[in-house]
Parts: structure tokens; C-alpha cells; sequence
């Protein structure tokens, strides 16, 4: 294998990681009731890692 190819493997799963982590921070910036409907786990207000990562994330962009 080559680097390049190397890199190629490397870039493509960094954009799947970021496009993943945008998809869930949408997600769980819709309503309670949205969420609810379509099935999706809504993190509890006293999870420690949801507190962390909201307060590291921000509010959605």
C-alpha cells in the first residue's frame, strides 16, 4: 500500500466520523416530542457525558 492510499483510507474516515457526529448533534437538537416519534434515545438531562458534550459542542450549527 501505498501512503497515499493510506491517507485516502484515513480522510474518508475522518469525513464518516464528522458526518456521523453532525447527524446525532442534529438529532438531539430536535424537540423531546420529535424525537420521541421517531424512535430516537434522548440523552437524560443528568448524563455526565451528555453534559460534557453538549457543553463542549455548543449549541447545534
Amino acid at each position: 500500500m501505498s501512503m497515499f492510499e493510506n491517507l485516502g483510507r484515513f480522510g474518508v474516515t475522518v469525513r464518516q466520523a464528522r458526518a456521523r457526529n453532525k447527524a446525532i448533534r442534529d438529532l438531539n437538537s430536535l424537540p423531546a416530542h420529535v424525537q420521541k416519534d421517531i424512535g430516537w434515545p434522548a440523552s437524560p438531562p443528568s448524563d455526565p457525558q451528555a453534559a460534557l458534550a453538549s457543553l463542549l459542542l455548543g449549541a447545534a450549527r
